[in-house]
Order: C-alpha cells, then sequence, then structure tokens
C-alpha cells in the first residue's frame, strides 16, 4: 500500500477540521452522541477527500546520452551512475610551462 502525499495529508485533514466545525455550528448539538456522529462523519469525508486525490506519476528516470558513443563502452562501471561527462585529461608539462610564460602573475 503506497504511503499518502502531504497534499493528501493536508486536503484530508483540512476537510476533517472544517466539516466538523461546520456540521457542530449547523447543527447546534450539545450532546455526546450528536458530538460524535458529526466527528464520525466528518473523518469518512475527510478520509474520501484524500483517497480521491490523484496520485503522483511515477516516471522513469531518463537516460542520458554519452557526450561520445565509445565512453560506454570504456567504462561499463559508470554506464547508469550518472555520470554526465568525462573528466577531462591532465595537461601535458609544456602547456603548464606555456601557462606559467603568458600568466599575468608572476
Amino acid at each position: 500500500m503506497p504511503r499518502p502525499t502531504a497534499a493528501q495529508l493536508v486536503y484530508g485533514s483540512a476537510t476533517v477540521i472544517c466539516t466538523t466545525l461546520a456540521l457542530l455550528l449547523l447543527s447546534g448539538t450539545e450532546s455526546g452522541i450528536g458530538v460524535g456522529l458529526a466527528a464520525v462523519t466528518a473523518l469518512a469525508l475527510g478520509l474520501l477527500v484524500a483517497v480521491r486525490l490523484p496520485q503522483p506519476r511515477q516516471t522513469a528516470p531518463a537516460r542520458t546520452a554519452h557526450p561520445h558513443p565509445t565512453a560506454a563502452r570504456a567504462h561499463p562501471a559508470l554506464d547508469g551512475l550518472g555520470a554526465r561527462e568525462r573528466v577531462p585529461a591532465a595537461r601535458s608539462s609544456q602547456h603548464q610551462q606555456a601557462d606559467r610564460q603568458h600568466s599575468l602573475r608572476r
């Protein structure tokens, strides 16, 4: 049995409270049987409202395409684990030396 959603709990509870107050105020009853009957009626109506709310749709998570078709074959352990993109390769020492020469900080 699925758990109730937050919307079901809120709408059901609000229905019970509003219905109980309305029935007690409109009927003007002061007997225990009348109050009990109003409470049971409100609970039944609240349950009906909560059950009749539409359930959220459960969709399957969308599979993302790898940026490169060979990426899935290269790392089968990462396929389906949420890896979105590949990590760039480490830069060579020549690129690092060129970056140091052109850097504004010395």
